[in-house]
């Protein structure tokens, strides 16, 4: 198993879109790279914590590769607005990739590198190595699952489509 972290503004529709993806294992809703320890939310929502919400992604890479994230991860974000997806503002809703694996660093900059050809703007999404992550509160942990109703910055049918993608390196159909 391999991990990856995203900030994709709240958390709780970047988690829940992840689940969707064939060979993803495991999410969790968590902050990471910020300058504090142990933050609760109610201090990150503040802005002075430099923590961005984030979603720890683990995933079998026989099943689904990096590649075929970080684009998914793409669709799912402006990566052009500055501290702010959908109608969360702050510096918690930054956009991010954050990595554990230096190894990982070319193949998110080729990405990164894809995304930006199709924009006339720059791109302002963070690539950084993981410097620190905690878990948030467990009311955080699957939260559109127990909520379905709840709130969430992204569209309903971003979810189906992530339930349908296919990653093309590993189905075959390049």
């Amino acid at each position: 198993m391999k991990e990856i972290y995203f900030a994709g503004g709240c958390f709780w529709g970047t988690e829940h879109f992840f689940k969707q993806i064939e060979g993803v294992t495991d999410t969790e809703t968590g902050f990471a790279n910020g300058h504090t320890e142990h933050p609760t939310y109610k201090e990150v929502y503040t802005d002075t914590t430099g923590f961005a919400e984030t979603v720890r992604v683990c995933y079998d890479p026989s099943r689904v590769s990096l590649r075929f994230l970080l684009r998914m991860f793409f669709k799912a974000i402006d990566p052009t607005s500055l501290n702010r997806q959908g109608h969360d503002e702050g510096t918690r809703y930054r956009t991010g990739i954050y990595f554990t694996d230096p190894a990982d660093l070319p193949l998110i900059e080729e990405v990164w590198q894809e995304e930006q050809q199709r924009w006339s703007e720059p791109l302002v999404v963070e690539k950084e190595p993981l410097r620190n992550y905690y878990s948030a509160e467990d009311y955080h942990q699957d939260y559109l699952d127990k909520n379905p109703d709840g709130y969430c910055h992204l569209p309903l049918s971003l979810f189906a489509f992530a339930r349908q993608a296919k990653d093309p390196e590993i189905n075959g159909c390049a």
